[in-house]
């Protein structure tokens, strides 16, 4: 696989184990000294909202920053428009995020009603915005040592 293709998938596991609210599965991901840098994207200028330092405090910030997810449901990252550039063992990724409340129907106590067919329920954008991440690659392995996070809406931190 190329190095292109590893630097990506380094971004899909950190979206998926987010997503699994893991903090161990994320710390993996980090070099041990990264940093995680969140921001605020208003009217084209980005305002410092936030800051990590150290893979197990990015990787326990998963379960004590992000929403919980909505009962009967999950909250996907979707990523897109990946630009990899790779230089020997050093590499940078960006890409635009979107994240989704996906909310299932209760299921009626009498069953579906006549004619309900397919997915019940309701999918609704709740985050967006840009991941900009710098790679190391340490003993064969791509580990981030800086992730960026720009949000387009304003994001409130439990207990800030």
């Amino acid at each position: 696989m190329s190095d292109g293709r590893q630097v990506e998938q380094v971004l899909a596991r950190y979206v998926r184990a987010a997503d699994r609210r893991s903090s161990v599965d994320v710390a993996a991901l980090f070099a041990a000294d990264a940093e995680v840098e969140i921001l605020l994207n208003q009217d084209g200028i980005s305002h410092p909202i936030g800051a990590l330092v150290g893979a197990d405090t990015i990787g326990h910030a998963v379960a004590g920053l992000m929403r919980p997810h909505p009962e009967r449901g999950w909250s996907p990252h979707m990523t897109s428009n990946a630009i990899v550039e790779v230089r020997g063992d050093s590499a940078t990724l960006e890409a635009q995020f979107v994240v989704f409340n996906t909310v299932g129907s209760p299921r009626p106590a009498g069953d579906w009603p006549d004619g309900a067919a397919g997915a019940q329920g309701v999918v609704q954008p709740i985050e967006a915005g840009y991941y900009a991440s710098a790679l190391q690659r340490v003993d064969g392995v791509w580990k981030i040592t800086r992730h960026r996070i720009t949000h387009d809406l304003p994001y409130a931190f439990p207990g800030a």
